[in-house]
């Protein structure tokens, strides 16, 4: 099967998604080397189904490949739980990279279910683009200019120019990510809050950023588009010239994501805490 290309406050599960041991398993690969050759080791050993049609999804690639393949599962409307086996290199979202008895441990997981953050961005030529982020949805710069940004949350301007090279609002699955990479706090997934987050804020300058509720509506405005043209990122899906983005959490749209016991998504959120 051909890669796919890319979920709330996500919380754990106390009873198994998977009570039966699955005998319809859909394995999806990133096109790389080693995933190409853990796909095909495991579906020999276990078949391969399409996941519309799969008790689980497992997903063989890194953390890219999981929020990839998360979103076509969003995008098709499909129920199934996705699993995810580290090939990549940080696998913060994947599970390690274990043959043996797979439909097995399957059964053990626990749960995390995710809810997307969505983007609408228009364009200095009219154009209106929509996207999920599971991660985040982050504005930077185009050029050599720092990026000039009005911050309005509930329709109400917060912040009337934000002079930087961007800013990004996240889920909280999303927080240990680029978030945390540009000092933004890190966020439980119980915690019904979405993180705010400058990067490289010049004015004003000891501005941090803000913790806002779930069901904030935020709004980026562009000021001086032409000037100092701004792109807006959500997850992979790239708009480049934006004049204004709108993000919301959407709570109709849901996923779940499977973790081997012990090393839930809560769990590893609250260990980043505690990292050096």
């Amino acid at each position: 099967m051909p890669a796919m290309t890319s979920f709330p406050p996500p919380s754990a599960a106390a009873a198994p998604v998977l009570p039966d041991v699955p005998e319809r398993i859909a394995f999806l690969a990133a096109p790389t080397d080693v995933a190409r050759h853990e796909f095909d080791r495991l579906t020999r050993r276990y078949g391969n189904c399409h996941p519309g049609e799969a008790d689980v999804v497992v997903c063989l690639g890194g953390d890219g490949f999981m929020l990839e393949t998360l979103r076509v599962v969003l995008e098709q409307n499909l129920t199934v739980p996705v699993y995810g086996m580290n090939c990549g290199s940080v696998g913060f979202l994947m599970n390690p990279m274990l043959e043996d008895s797979l439909p097995q441990r399957l059964t053990t997981t626990q749960a995390a279910t995710l809810h997307p953050l969505r983007m609408k961005a228009r364009t200095m030529q009219g154009d209106t683009h929509e996207a999920l982020a599971l991660n985040d949805v982050f504005l930077f710069r185009q050029t050599r200019q720092a990026a000039k940004i009005r911050v309005d949350v509930d329709d109400l301007v917060r912040m009337p120019e934000l002079i930087c090279d961007g800013a990004l609002l996240s889920t909280p699955a999303g927080s240990t990510a680029y978030n945390l990479s540009a000092h933004g706090p890190i966020v439980p997934l119980s915690g019904n809050l979405l993180p705010l987050t400058p990067i490289c804020p010049f004015r004003p300058r000891r501005w941090r950023g803000a913790l806002l509720p779930s069901t904030a509506r935020v709004g980026f405005t562009i000021l001086e588009p032409e000037k100092r043209p701004v792109a807006a990122v959500a997850d992979s899906i790239e708009i480049r010239d934006v004049v204004s983005v709108q993000i919301h959490e959407d709570r109709t749209l849901a996923v779940t994501v499977l973790f081997d016991p012990g090393q839930t998504l809560s769990e590893r959120i609250t260990a980043e805490q505690f990292s050096a």
